[in-house]
């Protein structure tokens, strides 16, 4: 597929400075820019790169202003980071998708599938389950028992959803990922630990992104909740009883201990760690490997253990790294000290 960057300008609502009939089939990252690629700038960090870019247009912000001539067309978009986005939604979209169901996978005879399916080879669809139209299943997935998928659902390889969960339309879940597995219960006693049985579901609501690795657990009662348009990055840990507000996304290795209600719109750095039986408010920003013991109100950016502002956070790094120098320091006025008190 080739497009112009007058297509494209037209497609995006931008305009196009340079050669309207430059072609492009293909992306590239604006370092690596080679002829027939699109690319584009959104963060200054890169923007020597411009110069002298191979690639044939480059998607760029309206104010950007250059500091010296560009030898490949420009179109300039209210916001390039999201416009480049779009395209590639829009060129994914373009691609073919598999349908069928392939004779190697296996499907119960109680299960209901939708229009335009496909289901891959070694993939098990158990009892009772119920899929949407237009969904993915993809080679060795399991989904269990009494299993519910809306539209356009798409179940990457290895992928294992556990009997009763329920997902709606257009949720992804990347590779590896188990979706219902028993919730961390068990009581002590004087013989040990016995387990509490797990008999809740885990609910996907609409728009949902699951990453690679990533473990949601079922409830004990009633269910754990991922509201729509929640984005879940590789390795992340939703324990059970969780609630997951709508649009909140976590990177990678977040842990979200049981109980715990997160608000919408959250954004979790890497390797973030929640307590459990807590809760969070809405727009709250947590820095990388946070960890937060207790709740949080809404419309705070925190980072640390325990969670603080983050320029008081930056300031006490700061004094940190220079703590042996002040404990130096520190002993030598206690030792003058202490000479003066001789002296008297």
């Amino acid at each position: 597929m080739e497009f112009t960057a007058k297509q494209i300008a037209e497609y995006l609502g931008g305009r196009v400075e340079g050669d309207e009939q430059a072609t492009v089939h293909t992306f590239c990252k604006i370092e690596n820019g080679q002829p027939g690629a699109l690319t584009f700038l959104a963060n200054p960090k890169y923007a020597h790169y411009l110069y002298d870019t191979k690639a044939s247009v480059v998607l760029v912000n309206d104010d950007l202003e250059l500091e010296r001539a560009v030898s490949a067309t420009l179109v300039r978009v209210a916001n390039a980071y999201s416009s480049v986005s779009e395209l590639l939604r829009l060129y994914d979209s373009m691609k073919p998708k598999k349908k069928g169901i392939d004779p190697l996978s296996f499907i119960s005879g109680t299960a209901k599938t939708g229009d335009d399916c496909y289901i891959g080879a070694f993939a098990y669809i158990g009892e009772n389950v119920e899929i949407g139209s237009r969904c993915l299943i993809y080679p060795h997935a399991y989904i269990g028992d009494g299993v519910k998928l809306g539209d356009d659902c798409i179940i990457c390889p290895n992928v294992s959803i556990y009997h009763g969960c329920q997902l709606g339309d257009r949720v992804t879940i990347h590779s590896g990922s188990v979706i219902g597995a028993d919730g961390f219960g068990f009581a002590p006693d004087q013989d040990g630990y016995k387990k509490i049985p797990q008999l809740g579901i885990v609910k996907i609501e609409d728009d949902v992104e699951i990453g690679a690795n990533t473990c949601v657990d079922r409830s004990t009662m009633e269910a754990t909740v991922v509201h729509k348009g929640v984005k879940l990055d590789n390795l992340v840990q939703i324990a059970h009883n969780t609630e997951i507000g709508a649009n909140t996304v976590m990177s990678s290795q977040v842990g979200v201990a049981g109980s715990t209600k997160v608000g919408e719109w959250c954004m979790f750095g890497g390797q973030v760690g929640i307590s459990g039986h807590i809760t969070i408010g809405d727009r709250v920003m947590l820095g990388a490997q946070s960890g937060v013991p207790s709740s949080l109100k809404s419309d705070q950016k925190l980072i640390g253990t325990p969670p603080m502002e983050m320029t008081p956070f930056f300031k006490s790094q700061a004094i940190f790294r220079r703590l042996p120098e002040m404990y130096k320091q520190l002993s030598q006025l206690q030792a003058e000290i202490e000479e003066l008190k001789k002296t008297r």
